[in-house]
């Protein structure tokens, strides 16, 4: 009688892979600065963020901030010279990233206006590409604003991340420079949305390399 063996493993699953092999590309990750309101606090913590995610080495970072970059709440496929001008502007900008972080604000429970406008203005922008959200507010660290844009980023074909980064009552963490008070559970926080933002963004980017999404 015959004896069995297990199947070996494929040559090319211990194939090493060649020294010249091309490095990864840089993920390009458009982070949104949600407030345009008088006197807002936005910059700070978008700063606070920007400075983590230009350390991570996933990432190319570009800004988006809706202070230099607001639309009109009227959506039209005519659009004046100033909105034309924005969305000339800014669209490349969300069309070229591979991952998006939002740094909101909540206001009345919800999210700013600009925000809602910068969404609507596009659509395959979003499409098969995962966000990531920075929030800020009073008591509930603008979590409020978070939940509904996670419901219409889903409508907009969007990945949201899981995991967040919040400040509640946020003026009192930061000092006047702009640093954070006491670091560490905010840095650890930061990194986990980025590492999850990476993976996501990979494996999304690679999939459409392979097979084109279609809404």
């Amino acid at each position: 009688m015959q004896s069995s063996s297990a199947p070996s493993a494929p040559e090319t699953a211990t194939r090493p892979l060649p020294d010249d092999r091309p490095r990864t590309v840089p993920l390009r990750l458009a982070v949104i600065v949600a407030s345009n309101r008088e006197g807002r606090f936005g910059p700070v913590v978008a700063d606070w963020f920007l400075a983590h995610a230009r350390e991570h080495a996933e990432f190319a970072v570009d800004v988006v901030d809706l202070a230099e970059a607001d639309l009109p709440t009227g959506l039209s496929r005519d659009p004046g010279p100033a909105a034309a001008a924005t969305l000339a502007a800014v669209g490349p900008v969300l069309a070229a990233a591979d991952a998006f972080t939002v740094v909101t604000p909540e206001y009345n429970h919800s999210f700013p206006a600009a925000l809602k406008s910068l969404i609507d203005w596009h659509f395959t922008e979003w499409q098969a590409k995962p966000v990531s959200f920075v929030s800020y507010g009073g008591l509930s660290g603008g979590l409020r604003a978070v939940e509904q844009l996670r419901q219409v980023f889903a409508e907009m074909h969007a990945v949201t991340i899981r995991d967040t980064v919040s400040f509640h009552s946020a003026h009192g963490h930061f000092d006047e420079e702009g640093a954070h008070r006491d670091p560490a559970v905010p840095d650890a926080a930061a990194k986990t949305l980025l590492d999850q933002l990476a993976w996501w963004g990979h494996a999304l980017r690679d999939a459409k390399a392979v097979r084109p999404y279609g809404a």
